[in-house]
This record gives structure tokens, C-alpha cells and sequence, in this order.
């Protein structure tokens, strides 16, 4: 999906330059999984994200949409179509009405340090581990997109069909509601998101904020970064430079 929006509306200002019902993949819990990686996930991490508008092209947003599809089986529910359809990664286009510039943006869960979505959730299937990463317990997801309503970026998506040939590292159900994972599978084995690795420059980094020795913090403190919504103070570990 592509729409171009107004920057202004989009970003409402500040910078920041600071460091149930489903049916799932046999045998395999979220819970499980997220909690099986050979490093304990401690609050010691906050894993995020730097995209730089100004080196990021729509080839390159396209490509890590596609990445992030293969990687995680979204996309190709054949029953849901418009704005009912699956989608991880939104690609944008933000118009500066001042100067007329148009950027590309690729937009997905913010993975806020105080996500609105968890707050709402009554079941406790969204949740925020401990290094700071959003994500959904297919398992305890009832499917009344409380959270989707709650989150300000329109980040997640509810399935509306039965689902066939799902990927094991990310059960997908019928009546639950996903999002970006920032790849927590691959995040734990040491490995960069997909949609990352998918880019070939410096235009998206992916590290850990807390870390002063990161390539993520060292750019963060060089550059001018940007939190969409940064009025409502959610603390977003995915930023954004050359808005």
C-alpha cells in the first residue's frame, strides 16, 4: 500500500538525536519461542532502527516489504483485499508543504517503549519483552483489535482467512491481530532484521540504542533524528532521519 500524506500531520514535530482463536504452526507458541534463545533477553538491550529518508529509495522500501512477506508468509490472503489486507511494512510518501519535497517512508510497529497497544490489551497477548521489542501471543489473542485501534502508526493488521503453509519460527492465525516482530527470531540468533539485511547502504540501521559502541548510537548522535509522533512521548525504538 502507498499514499502520500501530509509531513506536518504526519509528524507533529520535535527531533531527537538520543542514544484465544486460532489455528496455528504445530507444536510452536510464541511464548515459547521468544523465550528460547540462548541469551536471556534482558532490559540491558533495547534493540531499534534508524531509516534515512534521504538514502532510502522506493526500490529499496519495495524490497524490504518483499523481504519481509517471504520472511514471515504475510501477503497473500486472497479473500481479504484494501485496507483489510495483511501489512507489515506500509511504504509513504511524506510531502513537506513548505518546500513542495516528497520522501519515502517505510513505516511498521514503532516498538514503543510504552506501547499503547499493550496497555489496552485485555488478555495480555500483546506484550513488550524485556529488550524493548512489541509483539502478539497468537495464543492469547482474541481478535477484538483493541490494540489496533490503540496504536497511532495503524501498524497492525487482523487476519480474516484461514491460513495454509505458515512459517514455523511465526505462527499466523485466523482472528488474531499481528505486526512487525522486528524479527525476533533472527534478533536472538545474532542476525539483522530482514528488511534490513534487504537494503544494500546505510539508508536503515539496526542495533542496540543502549549500546554507546553501536553503529545504531554513534550515527544517532550525529545526525538529526525524528519520532513520528513524538507529542505523544511513546519513546520509539524505530527512528527516522531527512524528515
Amino acid at each position: 500500500m502507498e499514499k502520500t500524506i501530509n509531513r506536518r500531520d504526519f509528524i507533529k514535530t520535535t527531533t531527537a538525536t538520543t542514544a484465544g482463536v486460532a489455528t496455528l504452526a504445530t507444536g510452536i507458541t510464541l511464548t515459547t519461542f521468544v523465550n528460547a534463545n540462548e541469551n536471556p533477553v534482558t532490559n540491558e538491550k533495547r534493540w531499534g532502527m534508524l531509516i534515512d529518508t534521504n538514502r532510502l529509495t522506493e526500490t529499496d522500501i519495495d524490497g524490504m516489504v518483499s523481504a519481509c512477506q517471504k520472511e514471515h508468509g504475510w501477503g497473500s490472503d486472497k479473500l481479504s483485499t484494501g485496507d483489510q489486507k495483511a501489512s507489515w511494512i506500509k511504504k509513504l510518501k511524506v510531502k513537506d508543504t513548505a518546500t513542495g519535497r516528497i520522501s519515502n517512508l517505510a513505516l511498521m510497529c514503532q516498538h514503543c517503549e510504552e506501547p499503547p497497544c499493550v496497555d489496552v490489551c485485555p488478555t495480555n497477548a500483546s506484550m513488550k519483552r524485556e529488550d524493548g521489542i512489541v509483539l502478539v501471543d497468537k495464543h492469547l489473542c482474541i481478535g477484538c483489535r483493541y490494540c489496533m485501534m490503540a496504536c497511532p502508526y495503524e501498524a497492525r493488521s487482523f487476519v480474516h482467512e484461514e491460513l495454509t503453509d505458515q512459517k514455523e519460527h511465526m505462527p499466523r492465525g485466523k482472528g488474531t491481530v499481528e505486526s512487525c516482530t522486528m524479527c525476533v527470531h533472527k534478533v536472538d540468533k545474532g542476525e539483522q532484521p530482514a528488511c534490513v539485511a534487504s537494503v544494500n547502504s546505510d539508508a536503515v540501521i539496526f542495533g542496540d540504542l543502549y549500546d554507546s559502541s553501536s553503529k545504531i548510537n554513534q550515527t544517532l548522535k550525529k545526525v538529526q533524528s525524528t519520532q513520528i509522533r513524538a507529542d505523544l512521548n511513546l519513546n520509539t525504538a524505530v527512528r527516522y532521519s531527512g524528515i
